[in-house]
């Protein structure tokens, strides 16, 4: 069966933001959840340039978690899930909501102080289907999660910031039970100087190409809002 068939063009679906951009700083629109004790710590070098792109550019404000996780990705009660640099964990916090008590959230990331952050908003939401996990996502194999046990893994604004997209996939790929989904979010092409330089930016046909090179087959693309574009893979 070829991945074409499998393709279900909704590029003209978007997700409104969540916040009005005009409305917030930049800061704020960057990223609401990341904590500013995040730059009183001094981890290696890649971890501090992960550590420096997830503060300017990660898990936005301009994305509608609830929406995208929930009416497009369809996560449900009791399934398994991981965010794949979960960084401030928003993405996390509303995947433990949608799986409930009979579900479980995996938060992979390599800054220690991102991790501690999503154990500690948990707790105030009254969230314990949530585990963190301390791991490299570009090493195969590194991350301590069982292979082939989940139902979906997410990269969101994640593959923008490693030149390891191939590993990175490949990781994930490796989580995911076969018929588990894949979702990837990333910056559309910078406007209105929102996001990362362009030569930071990964295109969505990058992204289709390397995917299939290793059976991940496209399902659905969709606009995710003003400054985002949406990818559903499935594992063969």
């Amino acid at each position: 069966m070829s991945a074409t068939k499998n393709t279900k063009n909704t590029a003209d679906f978007q997700i409104p933001p969540a916040t009005d951009p005009a409305n917030i700083s930049a800061n704020q629109m960057a990223n609401q959840d990341l904590g500013s004790d995040q730059q009183n710590n001094s981890p290696s070098a890649a971890t501090n340039h992960r550590q420096n792109q997830t503060a300017v550019f990660g898990k936005s404000e301009l994305l509608n978690a609830n929406q995208i996780l929930g009416q497009i990705l369809g996560i449900k009660n009791g399934q398994r899930v991981a965010d794949l640099g979960a960084g401030g964990g928003m993405f996390t916090l509303q995947s433990a909501r949608l799986v409930g008590d009979q579900g479980e959230v995996y938060a992979v990331d390599v800054v220690k102080n991102c991790l501690s952050d999503i154990e500690s908003k948990a707790r105030m939401a009254n969230l314990y289907n949530i585990k963190t996990v301390w791991s490299n996502i570009e090493i195969v194999g590194a991350t301590k999660i069982p292979e082939e046990s989940l139902d979906f893994v997410l990269l969101v604004n994640v593959l923008f910031q490693t030149n390891k997209t191939d590993q990175v996939l490949k990781e994930g790929k490796r989580l995911l039970k076969t018929g588990g989904k894949m979702l990837i979010i990333d910056w559309s092409a910078r406007k209105g100087g929102v996001g990362p330089r362009n030569d930071r930016h990964i295109s969505p046909e990058t992204i289709n190409s390397q995917a299939q090179k290793i059976n991940l087959i496209p399902e659905q693309q969709f606009k995710a809002g003003q400054y985002h574009f949406g990818q559903i893979f499935i594992k063969l």
